[in-house]
């Protein structure tokens, strides 16, 4: 058998079967790591016959750690979206975002469990598959805090730039301490941190 990728449009068959390995290989990988993570194992979690059928749909292992941190950022772009998009104010726009993201972390454990490992073991996956995407969602806090800037919600001396940065920072601690601290109360941490970041960023006194 040749491998599909590449070849043209899938059938709806391949399209599942390839979801199905992807989500199997994020779970290999959050429990064994990017390097132990074989196609025997993943085929073996898949429920597959043979690791062939691996091979079959995706040309090699990049292409398929490929497809499962894009599987990663797609689920976790759609879940915080939602809750962006239906925000009233660029205040709102914010903390949703802060507030979705841990909420993602949260129920999505193995997801980023893999790709703390993948950025871990691949040496090339930060430039060929998570710095463009980490750009973008950088530009796009600047933007909203900008606008928030520009009509008086938040702070006149805010350098957006610098405030997204660390936002985003605050949010990579957050997930160190998700998948680190058994038992962590995840709605009061939520809530302090959505707290220090409307408290950072409003041109409130008393915000």
């Amino acid at each position: 058998m040749q491998p599909k990728s590449g070849s043209g449009e899938l059938t709806f068959t391949e399209v599942g079967r390839r979801r199905q390995i992807v989500a199997a290989a994020i779970e290999t990988i959050a429990e064994v790591g990017y390097t132990g993570a074989s196609f025997a194992q993943i085929a073996k979690r898949a429920g597959l016959s043979s690791p062939g059928l691996i091979s079959y749909h995706f040309a090699d292992k990049d292409e398929l750690i490929g497809q499962v941190v894009a599987e990663i950022y797609g689920t976790g772009g759609a879940q915080i979206r939602l809750r962006s998009d239906q925000a009233s104010s660029s205040t709102d726009a914010v903390l949703s975002f802060v507030a979705g993201s841990i909420a993602f972390y949260d129920s999505h454990r193995a997801h980023m469990r893999a790709l703390i490992q993948i950025l871990n073991g691949h040496p090339q996956a930060r430039e060929r598959w998570v710095d463009q995407a980490n750009s973008a969602e950088l530009d796009g806090i600047e933007q909203v805090l900008a606008q928030g800037q520009r009509d008086g919600e938040f702070r006149g001396d805010l350098v957006p730039r610098v405030a997204a940065v660390v936002i985003r920072d605050l949010l990579s601690g957050a997930l160190q301490r998700l998948l680190t601290t058994p038992g962590l109360d995840v709605a009061a941490y939520t809530g302090e941190l959505v707290t220090f970041c409307r408290r950072a960023i409003s041109g409130s006194a008393d915000a």
